[in-house]
């Protein structure tokens, strides 16, 4: 049997960047002191207008081909994991594989989760090389929420990045990733959604249950999030050690979903971990949904943080509600790159 390997990962932010300083002169009033010390975010990369979740995938999937010397042709699986696709038909991974030029005898599809996707998109891959189904499968997770915020909404404009990830997850004769761990409660669904641009009758949509402040058709309520994260991840990190027969001290580092910095900070205290071991890297790009945790990897590995032999936890939370985690072992050996962004911690 065959177990999927996690190769190289390459990403892709847009060019446009908004940062604190853009918003506080656009928006005099917005208090973005304290905005920045809830969220911990400075910065943030954004979608232009003609500018889709397929876009950065590409643009990411193409750096990885080019910066890694991986054969387009190699590809025998495309999975796509988007909450902003192109269409709602026909299937964005489909475009994609025109658009890469991958073989038309790959299987493609797009699968709809957020800040869990990354993990789900491991396992999917996991599976599909297990059995023999795939052998080389291209991971893209990219993310344009931009395009669901309403300009003025302060809530959300000063969280939500856009951006890409291209992760290459190749068949190896040892596993590297796993146990995975998966739960979800969609009676929790109102804390995170997009209000518009369903087809559910208006009588029977779904709808938040506290008053929305915003023009935007997301809805985020962050307080509800920050309690759900602290009742579902902690006993999903100790269920992955148990399974796996290890304890914290035997994990080097734990990835965790890059949300905001309350959220870390809370989920930091009530793991036992700081930020050496619980590392962060949201404050120039923002919460970038399914595409944190490979930009995480990508900017931890290019730190020298990730080299081969390293135990890591990942863990994704959010939308849903939705949480996935998996143990990891680091089998690749990255290239030392140039990272033009401060990659990791909080600016003084």
């Amino acid at each position: 049997m065959k177990y999927a390997s996690l190769g190289p990962v390459a990403i892709y932010l847009p060019e446009r960047v908004e940062d604190n300083a853009l918003l506080q002169a656009t928006f005099p009033d917005w208090p973005m002191d304290v905005i920045y010390e809830k969220v911990g975010i400075r910065a943030r990369h954004v979608a232009a207008p003609d500018e889709c979740a397929s876009d950065l995938g590409v643009a990411a999937a193409e750096r990885l081909f080019h910066d890694c010397d991986v054969d387009r042709r190699s590809i025998d699986f495309l999975l796509f994991c988007t909450q902003t696709p192109d269409y709602f038909l026909p299937t964005t991974a489909c475009l994609i594989q025109d658009r890469l030029g991958l073989p038309t005898s790959i299987g493609a599809l797009d699968f709809n989760l957020g800040c869990s996707g990354f993990v789900y998109g491991l396992a999917l891959a996991d599976g599909l090389i297990r059995s023999g189904a795939a052998r080389r499968v291209l991971l893209l997770t990219a993310e344009t929420y931009s395009k669901y915020i309403d300009p003025e909404d302060r809530s959300l404009r000063t969280i939500f990045g856009d951006g890409a990830a291209a992760t290459l997850i190749d068949a190896a004769d040892e596993p590297s990733l796993g146990p995975f761990a998966f739960g979800t409660d969609g009676s929790g669904a109102h804390h995170l959604m997009a209000t518009a641009g369903g087809f559910r009758p208006e009588k029977d949509a779904l709808q938040p249950k506290k008053r929305k402040r915003w023009k935007s058709n997301l809805f985020m309520d962050g307080p509800e999030l920050v309690k759900f994260t602290l009742a579902a991840v902690p006993p999903m990190v100790d269920r992955l050690l148990a399974d796996a027969r290890l304890t914290r001290d035997d994990v080097d580092l734990f990835l965790v979903h890059q949300a905001t910095a309350t959220m870390l900070d809370h989920l930091g205290d009530q793991l036992g971990l700081d930020e050496e071991l619980m590392p962060r890297n949201l404050e120039n790009i923002g919460n970038t949904v399914s595409a944190t945790l490979p930009i995480l990897a990508h900017d931890l590995r290019a730190a020298g943080r990730l080299r081969p032999g390293k135990r890591s936890l990942l863990a994704g939370y959010g939308v849903g509600l939705s949480w996935a985690g998996c143990l990891w072992t680091e089998t690749w050996q990255a290239r030392q790159v140039e990272v033009e962004r401060p990659p990791l911690g909080r600016a003084a």
